[in-house]
């Protein structure tokens, strides 16, 4: 007798990282990752990657063009696979909820050169994977941890160590994140 195997979906992500508006910085460069529960694995592609460095454009938008290419396949046997935490907390009347996450997310870091040459983080955004079919086009909003008192934002300015994640995934994941503290501005 033959053990029925599971069967399996394929989610395939093919696009890319257009631009973005910062328009108090300049020569910045991106890197994407891939954040995605233990029901789901990556088949074909890369899980994560680095840009080239651009300038803003010259006409009124002065956006940041990277173009920046993603393509990557991953499988499960189920759609609403959990991240490392399991669960979403989300605030609703009754208070919060814990909702399962739904399917990989991408995590965007965006670093570029403080006034002393030093690459800083100039934003953090995440944004779940669409799973209907056809062109999506998502704006992610951007933020940047914060130092919690003025010395330390006086001190990490100095030494040119600006406050930032060890890991950036921990941008799609509730767990870790309690006590920080964020500058939020919208990306696209």
């Amino acid at each position: 007798m033959a053990t029925a195997s599971p069967s399996v979906f394929l989610l395939m992500v093919n696009g890319q990282v257009e631009s973005a508006q910062f328009p108090e910085y300049d020569d910045l460069y991106c890197k994407y990752c891939f954040v995605y529960g233990q029901d789901w694995d990556p088949t074909a592609g890369l899980e994560e990657g680095i840009s080239q460095i651009t300038s803003k454009s010259q006409d009124v938008r002065q956006a940041l063009v990277w173009n920046f290419p993603i393509d990557v396949t991953f499988k499960s046997t189920n759609p609403y696979g959990c991240c490392a935490a399991g669960l979403l907390e989300v605030q609703s009347a009754s208070g919060l909820v814990a909702m399962p996450v739904k399917g990989p997310q991408i995590v965007l870091s965006v670093y570029g050169p403080d006034v002393f040459g030093n690459d800083v983080v100039r934003g953090y955004g995440a944004v779940h994977v669409p799973f209907s079919p056809g062109r999506h086009k998502r704006t992610i909003p951007m933020f940047v941890p914060e130092s919690t008192s003025k010395l330390q934002k006086f001190t990490s300015w100095f030494m040119g160590r600006r406050p930032e994640y060890t890991d950036p995934k921990v941008v799609a994941q509730g767990e870790g994140r309690e006590a920080t503290f964020r500058a939020v501005c919208q990306r696209q």
